[in-house]
């Protein structure tokens, strides 16, 4: 297949600075890499990292970690993969294979910390080159910018959830409806859980009922924990957006409820240790999921009919996009192809 002799990107190339447009100079595949040529690619709150410097990223970086297209390329040797297929890939960029949790199968905890669009480029671009290791298979009939949210937010929610002591029936409170959130109420609901949507006014209430939950608390008209606990308690509450005010969200909790931590800043939350203790309550984090994780993620989600609702920008409008990331309804998704 032909090639082009560069192609068009945006990335960051100053710290705290916008995206830029970029050209970047073909290079062919490594062995154990493949380059995709960009369908779709999810834009995450994640794609912030290297513009703020949240963790040292070589800067200039092209973020964007939920992506999917077409292979065009691959490296010397490999055997998995072919030109044509129709692929993804998400926060996870790889694994070392020799690492004590990659030696137990537990990937997305490899010492390395491969991130795609951190440790290496990622989606806002007409290709991108990724490890094979890394690769998501993308099922027949999924619309590219359905799949690449689904690759970030979608498992993150999808392998937490699977992840937690939980039965069905339970009640799952979803914190903050938002590119994380709407799906967190499908996952949870059509995994056989009941959804109760934790929101701060009334914007969300029709969309989170049409996404599947029971019920709808307006954290400006209720008290959340109050509510929770007349329902009988939430056996998990997904914390979807970040907040410094975890201490009240963990008085709605059940009797051995989990507080499962999916998106968070750097903020302290001032929880006081020994409340946990009467009621065993648990505070756990969940970091998306490995390549694997992703294929069980998008299976699941094609079954059951779970989509995200997506605002579509094309690659020039990549600014945009990103500076919509908090205000799109639910996921921005950058599409090189589109045309407006």
């Amino acid at each position: 297949m032909s090639h082009p002799a560069s192609y068009t990107a945006y990335a960051f190339t100053e710290k705290l600075t916008p995206l830029k447009k970029i050209t970047v100079p073909w290079t062919d595949p490594n062995e154990n890499q493949v380059v995709v040529k960009v369908k779709a690619c999810g834009v995450c709150a994640g794609d912030a990292v290297p513009q703020v410097q949240m963790l040292p990223v070589a800067l200039p970086r092209i973020p964007g970690h939920e992506f999917v297209g077409e292979i065009v390329a691959v490296g010397p040797g490999e055997k998995k993969f072919n030109v044509g297929a129709i692929v993804g890939g998400g926060w996870h960029g790889g694994q070392c294979f020799d690492c004590a949790q990659c030696r137990v199968g537990k990937f997305i905890g490899c010492t390395s910390h491969m991130a795609h669009g951190i440790s290496f480029d990622g989606g806002y671009a007409e290709y991108v080159t990724i490890r094979s290791e890394a690769i998501c298979r993308i099922p027949d009939g999924m619309a590219p910018e359905i799949a690449g949210p689904l690759l970030c937010a979608g498992v993150t929610v999808f392998n937490g959830l699977r992840n937690v002591n939980i039965r069905p029936g339970d009640i799952v409170a979803v914190h903050g409806i938002g590119g994380l959130g709407h799906l967190g109420i499908q996952f949870a609901t059509k995994m056989g859980y009941r959804a109760v949507a934790l929101s701060s006014g009334p914007a969300k209430r029709a969309d989170a009922l049409a996404f599947g939950a029971i019920a709808y608390l307006d954290g400006s008209a209720v008290d959340q924990a109050a509510e929770l606990q007349k329902l009988g308690g939430a056996k998990v509450i997904l914390l979807c957006a970040p907040t410094s005010a975890v201490a009240p969200l963990l008085q709605g909790l059940a009797y051995d409820g989990t507080l499962l931590v999916l998106a968070a800043g750097m903020e302290e939350t001032g929880v006081n240790l020994f409340s946990l203790v009467a009621n065993r309550t648990t505070i756990r984090g969940w970091p998306s999921g490995s390549a694997q994780d992703s294929e069980d993620c998008l299976a699941f989600a094609q079954q059951f009919g779970i989509e995200p609702t997506v605002q579509r920008f094309p690659l020039d409008k990549a600014q945009e996009a990103f500076t919509s990331r908090s205000s799109a309804r639910y996921r921005a998704v950058i599409m090189p192809e589109l045309k407006i």
